[in-house]
């Protein structure tokens, strides 16, 4: 990936953030409740648009495609982070993950990177968790490698 294409993939990652907050700010002004579910694939929600069909990973891996914005908002401050390089939350961030499952597409040892997304009144480090591969790909699993989903950080909030 150029420098060019990964400045706009972190300037377009910004921007869908930036939207994903101000969506949950005015979600909480109306009385809404974010969807906060643990389960491998959490529903699309409401106004979340796949703004693109070109999704790193999507189409190698063959998984489903979630929008940033559907999925719990913890994900999109680490998310947030990944992109920044920092800081993290957990020691264990930004470790190789081995892909000892083989959900992902077969890459290279090192070429994915795994990331905790907190979850909200659990004591330890949850089963939520963020996967990067070094070509852009980002994929999200809430049970702990059993699934993963691809993760379109382009998507926005504004359905």
């Amino acid at each position: 990936m150029t420098k060019r294409a990964q400045r706009m993939v972190a300037i377009t990652l910004a921007a869908v953030l930036v939207l994903a907050g101000l969506a949950l700010a005015v979600s909480s002004l109306v009385g809404a409740s974010a969807d906060q579910s643990t389960t491998a694939n959490p529903p699309v929600a409401t106004g979340c648009v796949i703004v693109t069909a070109d999704v790193p990973g999507a189409e190698e891996s063959g998984l489903r495609t979630q929008p940033l914005c559907a999925l719990p908002p913890e994900a999109a401050v680490v998310g947030q982070a990944i992109q920044a390089g920092g800081p993290f939350r957990y020691q264990q961030d930004g470790a190789t993950f081995r892909n000892a499952e083989q959900l992902l597409p077969s890459k290279k040892l090192g070429y994915y990177r795994e990331y905790t997304v907190p979850t909200p009144g659990s004591d330890d480090r949850g089963a939520r968790r963020l996967v990067a591969g070094s070509g852009g790909e980002l994929y999200y699993t809430a049970d702990h490698y059993e699934s993963f989903v691809v993760v379109d950080v382009r998507a926005t909030g504004n359905g």
